[in-house]
């Protein structure tokens, strides 16, 4: 009578453990698909990263590691958009002052352009 019960908890782990594990191969594939579609190999190396961990980590904690990593990519993504922008806000600045001077030199050109045609 007792078996019976360990039987069917046995059962119910392998069928969770085939259950992570097919989740887990449709998250990989998922990122694997993004990374391809985007051309992007950080998402790549999230695929290969999130693969390495679902065979090699430990099997219950999978999916928190899986969450992790996942985490550490937003993280890193965010940092590099914000530098990105931090250096296109500053070249934008700086093509406005070098339009600025740009414009300001060619009219100091056509003035002494003039002046010199009207000296001659």
């Amino acid at each position: 009578d007792t078996s019976s019960g360990a039987v069917d908890q046995t059962y119910s782990f392998a069928q969770m453990d085939s259950t992570s594990r097919a989740a887990t191969f449709e998250a990989v594939a998922f990122v694997k698909k993004l990374a391809k579609r985007h051309h992007s190999a950080a998402l790549a190396q999230l695929a290969s990263q999130m693969t390495a961990v679902s065979k090699f980590g430990a099997k219950e904690d999978i999916f928190a590691k899986v969450k992790g990593l996942i985490r550490d990519m937003i993280s890193k993504l965010e940092k590099e958009a914000q530098a990105e922008a931090d250096e296109k806000a500053y070249c934008d600045e700086q093509m406005s002052k070098t339009e600025a001077k740009k414009s300001e030199l060619e009219d100091d050109i056509a003035k002494m352009t003039a002046k010199i045609d009207q000296e001659a």
